[in-house]
């Protein structure tokens, strides 16, 4: 339709016949708009004759020029004819919230959909509601999407797999994962995309988990997953570390052909790098060869990062250079981000610069690094003006960065001035309020450490629960710190204490200035012993053969104590163990850690 193939056959300026009443008027009209290679200028030339001769009134025609002007990409010339129409019928509202959703106008698309219902009084149909349900999950607007559910149900499109399928897409991309499932769990038939769009909900909105289980619940019943399912799944393998589950999915892209889409490769990538096996994800970085585009450079940029390997990370960056690639603001990102895992300064301030080299703006995101590699290298007082120069409004990441970095280098009285500006932008993140108790707690500040604590409660904020993962054989085990009802918990508990013992045979002292509690010193010892990620360490001790890696994935920032142990477990046992905690790798080796303790 974008080309003119060859001329019309009809032609409004010397037609063959003449209207003998203006009731043929339409149909003369209509005849040319049913050639296949008519153009977009006649398609004008036909929609002034329109206008010229009043026929506004005549849906067939103004349909087919409507449509028309959609297939050319003029979708507002489509609604100005809509806008002209005394009474449209609902078939052109339909075409339009179509072309608008599937042009990313969601708003627009919305709009019309209220017009349709309210100031023409059209009753919307199974056509509407897939295409108006798209356009709320592209804005995320949960209102407006439970309005159109209530009309969907009212209009008797209750068993529609088409309208069914749209909403548990809606519901899902809001984050109203559990309305998505009742839903779904209501549908009579149910196809390929109403199971994709529930597991990728689940994996979107951090159910990792459910994503797994609602995978395997997909397979059984005899369907195979798409590349959106695809991507779901490794997304939820890399945030669960389930390396075995991670190389089904592997297998199955290979098998399907989705190893030749660089998405595909780059999520492996992501996956692999998430589990702790850099090395598979730079295989298959190599691999792709000419496939590879900024977003695959980015994310192997940001593996080495991960890793505490920042060489890596500089190496490759400089190859991508050198071979015409031009980074962006995420690669950007993510070399900053490894000069900062690495403590190197001058080599962060470098690379911020060079953004201006490439005709690049530093966004947010580039900010937020340069003020925690300000901060963990001990620049607090230059990391607080860099912040306060910003060409932007600070969010709270940024704050909370350089509130990090007050607990890391102990000083307390900046962290308190920082403090009060992070609870200005946000004083329900628990995890802030923790963080200034950390410090106190290392100052033995026991009042302020409970007054924080009771402000938690005044303001309902809360405090996300630390826990730790591992995979056994297909199954993701979950541990909380002191939790006795996890599998084998008696054999873990006798294993982390002859570990203690051990230990302290090598000059361990516990850290107990990680205990957020008043109590006595033995006490503290005893709770820093049964953190999760020593539970999950345990378990993987006894539940696998000697020399196999220990993989642990923790939500938090490893305690220092955790640290300090997993580093002696690693000589004692002979074992390489990975935890990957909520900011980086940690890979202890004969009593060492990648991180050099830098972190």
């Amino acid at each position: 339709m974008k080309h003119l193939l060859r001329p019309p056959k009809f032609s409004l300026v010397k037609s063959r016949r003449t209207a003998s009443s203006i009731d043929e008027i339409p149909q003369l009209l209509l005849s040319p708009l049913q050639d296949p290679f008519i153009s977009l200028l006649d398609v004008r030339k036909i929609h002034a004759k329109l206008q010229l001769y009043g026929l506004q009134a005549h849906n067939a025609l103004c349909n087919k020029i409507s449509t028309l002007y959609i297939a050319f990409d003029e979708i507002d010339d489509a609604r100005r004819v809509l806008d002209t129409m005394p009474n449209p019928c609902s078939f052109l509202f339909n075409v339009l919230i179509r072309a608008y959703s599937k042009t990313d106008s969601h708003a627009e698309s919305l709009r019309l959909y209220l017009v349709m219902i309210s100031s023409r009084g059209i009753s919307p149909d199974k056509y509407t509601f897939p295409f108006a349900l798209n356009s709320c999950a592209g804005l995320c607007d949960l209102r407006i999407g439970k309005l159109i559910h209530q009309h969907s149900i009212c209009a008797g499109c209750r068993g529609d797999m088409f309208v069914n399928a749209a909403l548990v897409d809606m519901y899902a991309k809001c984050g109203e994962v559990e309305s998505a499932r009742l839903v779904f769990d209501k549908m009579p038939v149910r196809d390929l995309v109403s199971w994709t769009s529930m597991v990728s909900g689940y994996a979107h909105n951090g159910y990792n988990g459910e994503t797994m289980e609602f995978f395997n619940l997909m397979r059984e019943s005899g369907l195979c997953p798409n590349r959106v399912g695809l991507l779901s799944g490794l997304l939820a393998c890399g945030n669960l570390g389930a390396l075995r589950k991670g190389e089904w999915f592997h297998g199955h892209a290979t098998k399907t052909g989705f190893i030749s889409d660089v998405l595909v490769v780059t999520a492996l990538m992501d996956m692999y790098t998430k589990c702790g096996d850099i090395d598979s994800a730079r295989k298959l970085f190599d691999e792709a060869e000419g496939k590879k585009d900024i977003i695959c450079w980015s994310a192997m940029i940001a593996s080495y990062g991960s890793h505490g390997d920042v060489k890596g990370a500089l190496s490759l960056f400089n190859e991508m250079v050198r071979l015409g690639m031009r980074p962006n603001d995420v690669t950007f990102t993510c070399i900053l981000s490894a000069c900062s895992h690495s403590g190197l300064l001058e080599e962060g301030r470098m690379y911020f610069e060079m953004m201006k080299e490439f005709g690049i703006k530093p966004r947010l995101n580039n900010y937020a690094c340069m003020v925690d590699l300000l901060g963990r290298s001990g620049q607090l007082t230059e990391a607080q003006r860099f912040i306060e120069e910003m060409p932007m409004g600070p969010d709270v990441g940024v704050w909370g960065s350089l509130l990090g970095a007050c607990r890391i280098h102990g000083d307390l009285d900046m962290a308190e001035k920082i403090a009060d500006r992070v609870f200005e932008l946000d004083p329900f993140q628990g995890g802030y309020h923790v963080l200034l108790s950390n410090i106190y707690a290392a100052k033995s500040r026991w009042k302020e450490v409970e007054e924080i604590r009771k402000r938690m409660i005044q303001r309902g904020a809360n405090k996300i629960q630390g826990f730790s993962l591992f995979e056994f054989t297909g199954l993701v085990y979950r541990f909380g710190a002191g939790d006795r009802s996890i599998p084998r918990s008696d054999e873990i508990y006798t294993k982390l204490e002859e570990l203690g013992v051990s230990m302290k045979r090598l000059g361990h002292v516990p850290a107990t200035d990680f205990v957020l509690h008043d109590i006595e010193e033995e006490a503290k010892e005893e709770a820093l012993l049964f953190h999760s990620e020593k539970l999950a360490i345990a378990f993987g001790l006894i539940s696998t053969r000697p020399g196999t890696t220990i993989r642990v994935t923790k939500n938090l920032r490893i305690c220092g104590d955790c640290h300090n142990a997993a580093k002696l477990i690693s000589k004692i046992e002979d074992r390489t163990i990975i935890v990957r905690d909520m900011h980086r790798f940690h890979r202890f080796e004969h009593g060492e850690c990648s991180c050099r303790d830098y972190w």
